[in-house]
């Protein structure tokens, strides 16, 4: 029996049934973020997710600190995506699977601010910012200067207490906050995902 056909019958388990059907039980055993298909889906929250899937319009350019199977996600509800890597392995790896309508950057997060600001690399603004790679407070700093009137930023692990600088200015700069809470691929633990956007916004929020 195929792993997919054993997940199917074990979502008919009541104690592990969600989890099998949001995807978390093989993505867990595999290690990637994947739902029940083995579809790529962004390491973030399943109601952060969902919520996401039911709301976002065919978007014009998202950009992403950090990369993954979420680029691969991002990339099926955009014309465009640019995201930025700081680990050269990984980089590699990823640059090698991503589709046509990504752009991936390597920037080395020890030579500078480089990463945080390779959303400035040009006078585009995005539709959607995802935040979630490294030094989280200056890259949602600079996201400020890119992001659309009525596009949203999205940070990951949005409970940590070491955000609440980042969090604290896009809150001032306008952005009212709606957060997500559970679990997410891979882990099993719960996490929070926020997303910040204003009151004419893509989402219809």
């Amino acid at each position: 029996m195929t792993i997919i056909k054993l997940l199917k019958a074990a979502s008919s388990l009541v104690r592990w049934g969600p989890l099998v059907q949001d995807g978390w039980v093989r993505s867990h055993l595999e290690g990637q973020s994947v739902d029940l298909n083995g579809t790529p889906i962004p390491w973030i929250t399943y109601p952060a997710i969902d919520f996401l899937s039911e709301r976002l319009p065919r978007l014009e350019c998202v950009f992403e600190y950090g990369s993954g199977n979420g680029t691969i996600w991002w990339a099926t509800k955009s014309e465009r995506v640019r995201a930025v890597e700081n680990d050269p392995e990984w980089y590699e790896k990823m640059r090698k699977v991503l589709p046509s309508n990504v752009e991936l950057y390597f920037e080395d997060i020890s030579t500078g601010t480089g990463y945080e600001e390779k959303v400035l690399v040009d006078e585009c603004y995005y539709d959607v910012i995802v935040i979630d790679g490294r030094h989280r407070n200056n890259c949602m700093i600079q996201s400020l200067k890119r992001i659309k009137p009525n596009g949203v930023i999205i940070l990951d692990n949005s409970d940590r207490i070491e955000y609440v600088q980042g969090i604290r200015q896009l809150t001032a700069s306008g952005f009212r906050k709606i957060e997500f809470s559970g679990f997410c691929p891979i882990v099993n633990f719960k996490s929070q995902t926020a997303i910040f956007y204003r009151s004419q916004n893509i989402l219809g929020i």
